[in-house]
């Protein structure tokens, strides 16, 4: 690199989303992957409920997310 350090030996890199591609990356990218799913569950859980006509109050939703380990840590 232009700096003259390379991952994982100098500098850790964590990407997000799991992106498809990050596991085919010289080094394959560690990474958090979030629950999809669960995630639209939860938001279509809520519109369903303000459309019925629910008063739905500002609360956080928290899903478990995940690390997936690859070669850049």
């Amino acid at each position: 690199a232009a700096t003259g350090r390379s991952a994982p030996e100098d500098v850790l890199v964590v990407g997000f989303d799991d992106l498809r591609g990050a596991r085919w990356l010289t080094p394959p990218l560690t990474t958090v992957r979030q629950p999809i799913r669960e995630m639209a569950a939860a938001a279509v859980t809520a519109l369903a409920e303000a459309a019925g006509g629910a008063v739905l109050a500002p609360s956080p939703i928290v899903l478990p997310a995940r690390l997936i380990p690859r070669g850049s840590t």
